[in-house]
């Protein structure tokens, strides 16, 4: 709407509207370049030098010198008019919306604020929506991988019993130079069995649901210690912050695919594993000693910045060459965190 008076936009409060940035950045140049030609006009009117016409050779110093006064004092005062735009342009460049809190702070440059507080809220917009985008996407995840797992567990897995139950009694029946070549192949459905067993356990951490974080964090690095032949050392405080079910879930899912990197990358012989809380932090550390040199971040990794996301944790990953991978999980406040539904 405008007001009476000369038709100047106004919000809804009354009060009138920033300017498009566009406009103040032009009325701003405007400015400084005609302060600078009124400054130039005001010192040649209030100084004793002349220039006469044609112009002689003895003036043409003077009239270089005070050109290139009013050029530097202009190109002083742009620069430092346009700073905030060289800064916008920086973090245009390198924002990330899994790695949040990048912002641009406003530097008292009046005219560019609306400029500066557009760019913050859009990237204040994109980070929530990708945030609730995330958390469907894992949800849907979770909600596949337990279909999944009770399928393994229910289908395949008894499927299976039902096969060594049969070889059983084909054993105590076959002949004697049989029963050698039918226990083979009753050790292999047995592996197998245990091979379906197991990854219906990573797919659906059953151990987090009925023996909670501690028990499960422990059968991760037992798991790793076992298959990978890599000993973790594990320092997990059983007497840590109550946790919500889905925050429970982030650290397990982290700490999985931290170790599973581990195991499958890192070319590590030992690992450490930690969940303590440090002023009133929880932090969940896991590192190893192998050759480390991670790049840009891969699936694996970026999963976990937002799985991290969801629960307003930072996530760190330090992956220095020939010096291993530490991965360390920083959740503010503990007690107070919602992630999937």
């Amino acid at each position: 709407m405008n007001d009476r008076a000369g038709g100047r936009p106004v919000d809804a409060s009354g009060q009138g509207a920033p300017r498009p940035p566009a406009q103040a950045l032009f009325r701003r140049l405007v400015l400084i370049n005609g302060l600078v030609f009124a400054a130039g006009t005001l010192v040649l009117a209030l100084s004793p030098a002349t220039v006469s016409s044609p112009v002689l050779l003895a003036e043409v110093p003077v009239l270089l010198v005070g050109l290139a006064v009013m050029l530097f004092a202009n190109a002083l005062l742009l620069r430092r008019s346009l700073a905030p735009l060289d800064a916008l342009t920086t973090l245009m460049q390198r924002v990330d919306l899994l790695r949040t809190g990048d912002r641009l702070a406003d530097s008292g440059n009046s005219d560019l604020t609306h400029l500066i507080d557009t760019f913050n809220a859009m990237l204040d917009r994109l980070e929530a929506e990708r945030s609730a985008s995330s958390a469907h996407a894992l949800a849907a995840q979770e909600g596949e991988r337990q279909r999944i797992a009770r399928e393994l567990h229910d289908e395949i897995g008894q499927s299976l019993t039902v096969v060594l139950l049969a070889l059983k009694r084909v054993v105590d029946r076959a002949p004697a130079d049989l029963c050698e070549e039918l226990h083979g192949v009753q050790e292999t459905v047995r592996a197998s069995l245990d091979e379906v067993r197991q990854v219906a356990r990573r797919l659906r951490p059953g151990v987090l649901e009925d023996l909670g974080l501690h028990a499960a964090l422990s059968a991760l690095a037992t798991d790793l210690s076992r298959m990978g032949g890599i000993p973790v050392t594990r320092a997990v405080e059983p007497d840590h912050p109550a946790l919500g079910a889905d925050v429970e879930l982030v650290l397990y899912r982290i700490a999985q695919e931290s170790l599973t990197n581990i195991a499958r990358h890192a070319r590590a012989t030992r690992a450490e594993l930690s969940l303590t809380t440090e002023d009133g932090r929880l932090v969940l550390r896991i590192s190893d000693n192998g050759r480390g040199g991670a790049g840009e971040d891969g699936a694996g990794i970026r999963g976990m910045r937002e799985r991290a996301l969801l629960i307003g944790a930072r996530l760190s990953v330090d992956s220095p060459p020939g010096e291993g991978t530490h991965v360390r999980l920083v959740i503010p406040d503990p007690s107070d965190r919602s992630t999937l539904s």
